[in-house]
Order: C-alpha cells, then structure tokens, then sequence
C-alpha cells in the first residue's frame, strides 16, 4: 500500500514537472511567432520604402541628401533586422521612422507629389503597415509579458533555469512620440 502512494506521488510530480516544462515551450514558441510576426510587417516596410523613394525623387530630385538619409536608415534596419539583435532592431527602426517622417515633411512642399496616385497609395500601404507593426509589436510584448512572467514564478523558475528559458526582452520604442503612427496627409 505505501509503495502505491510512493508511485502515484512520483506520477504525478513528473506529470506536474511535465505540465510545467510544456508550459513554458508554448509560452516560447508564441514569443518566436510573434517576433516573426514582426519581422514580416517590418520586411513589407522596406519593400515600399524604394518605391516611395523613386515616387518623390521624381518631384524633389534636388533632396538627395534626404532620400541618402533614407536608404542608409533603411540598409540599417534590414542589417539589423538580420543580426536578430532586438535592441539594434528597435533603434535602426526608429531611426527610420525620423529618415520617413522627413520624407513626408519634404512632399508636403510639392502639391503636385501629395496629388500623385503613385505617391498617395505608397503613403496609405505605408501607414497601413505602420498600424500592423504596432499591432505585431503590441502581440509581441503580450507574448513575452507572459513568458517572462510565467518563468519567473516559483516554483516554476527552478526548471526554466534547469532548461534554460531565457529571459526575453520586449520590443520597445525609445520616444513616446514614436509610439504613434506618422500622420499621413493628402
């Protein structure tokens, strides 16, 4: 009889160790979903970047400096985006945000410009993909809030330490003003 509860114990601390264990995958692999998530609308931002680019170049040849400002921003972001380092990520992003937001500020000099079909679908795809950027970095943090959370407490810390479940860090902006989406004027 006592090596019957002996057992049962045993089953149901490995079941419990299990259930934990399982937990924390789960919670892991939304975080390396949502990160992706990112990454998708941050790579659907540079792809539009060129054509907006080429669209205002037409109008406003004579900025080349600021048009120099934004490939280089946007090499950056692409670069980091690629090392995976989040940190790099989020700043070579917000470095890009300033480099567009000066895009924007050149075209509303040039009535013909913001009267450009081209240029007013860019301007909408791009604040389109701004919106689901902010929405995947929203889902993203949610994500590792929970993780981190879940890892963190007792007694389920021992195993993510035992595992080596990292602490993940969230993808955050660096000025409040950032956290808003760039207005898009017509």
């Amino acid at each position: 009889m006592v090596w019957t509860w002996i057992i049962l114990i045993i089953i149901a601390v490995a079941v419990w160790m299990i259930s934990m264990f399982n937990g924390l995958v789960v919670l892991k692999n939304r975080v390396d979903e949502s990160a992706s998530d990112i990454d998708v609308q941050l790579k659907r931002r540079h792809d539009l970047i060129p054509n907006l680019i080429k669209a205002v170049e037409g109008y406003a040849s004579h900025e080349r400096e600021l048009f120099e400002k934004v490939t280089v921003a946007r090499a950056q972001a692409v670069s980091a985006g690629e090392r995976g380092d989040l940190k790099g990520k989020a700043a070579a992003e917000n470095v890009l945000t300033h480099a567009l937001r000066s895009v924007f500020a050149v075209a509303e000099n040039y009535p013909e410009l913001k009267a450009s079909e081209n240029f007013r679908d860019l301007q909408e795809e791009l604040a389109d993909t701004e919106n689901k950027v902010m929405s995947a970095r929203r889902f993203y943090n949610t994500n590792v809030r929970d993780y981190n959370t879940r890892r963190e407490i007792f007694p389920v810390n021992i195993f993510s330490n035992m595992f080596n479940f990292k602490h993940r860090d969230l993808f955050e902006l660096e000025d409040i003003a950032e956290r808003s989406v760039p207005e898009v004027k017509f």
